[in-house]
């Protein structure tokens, strides 16, 4: 007797070359995550080059537009806690009428600082949309015609409004966002 032969569909072999990729590019992940510094660089550099792509073109201010806004969107979910005390302290005062606060004696409950989006899904979605971004770039059906100024305008108006909140915590608590690992708060606050 002869053993069967089983014919590999064409879909079978295209989802199995799929899933052999994305092991692969797992793995690249994998082995970036301890270079910080260098993925930030890369990452920059990317940022770098749409820019200059954006300048010398004279066009596709609409992309460069959603990826300043996706950025933004990014980063306001890089600098928000995970758990949310107000949030928390709100849905307390629903259950069980008292408020809820932060612990201010050392035998409370410690709860750490943990980020909303974590620093590398951070670095990968901006790295993502800083490549969607430049690929669109580069094709004529994304060139909108728009009056840039406008859109640099709003954007910087949307960015200090949603940014306000942030911007008054890191002042009051002379909270350092930028550790990559710990959010730091200065121990000499007034």
């Amino acid at each position: 007797m002869d053993p069967i032969e089983t014919e590999q569909t064409p879909f079978a072999a295209v989802s199995a070359q799929t899933s052999r990729l994305q092991m692969q590019f797992q793995a690249l992940l994998d082995r970036s995550t301890p270079y910080v510094l260098y993925r930030w660089v890369g990452t920059g550099v990317g940022l770098l080059l749409f820019f200059a792509r954006i300048f010398w073109a004279q066009g596709w201010y609409i992309v460069a537009y959603a990826l300043g806004i996706y950025l933004l969107n990014l980063f306001l979910a890089f600098l928000q806690p995970k758990f949310d005390p107000s949030n928390e302290a709100i849905d307390n005062e629903m259950e069980d009428g008292s408020v809820g606060t932060l612990p201010t004696k050392q035998d409370e409950e410690f709860r750490p600082f943990i980020r909303r989006l974590p620093e590398f899904k951070f670095w990968l979605s901006a790295s993502r949309a800083i490549a969607i971004s430049f690929v669109c770039s580069w094709f004529e059906i994304f060139n909108v015609p728009v009056f840039w100024p406008v859109l640099v305008v709003y954007w910087l108006m949307l960015f200090i409004l949603t940014m306000r909140r942030q911007i008054q915590h890191m002042i009051k608590y002379r909270y350092v966002p930028f550790t990559f690992g710990k959010a730091r708060y200065n121990k000499s606050r007034n």
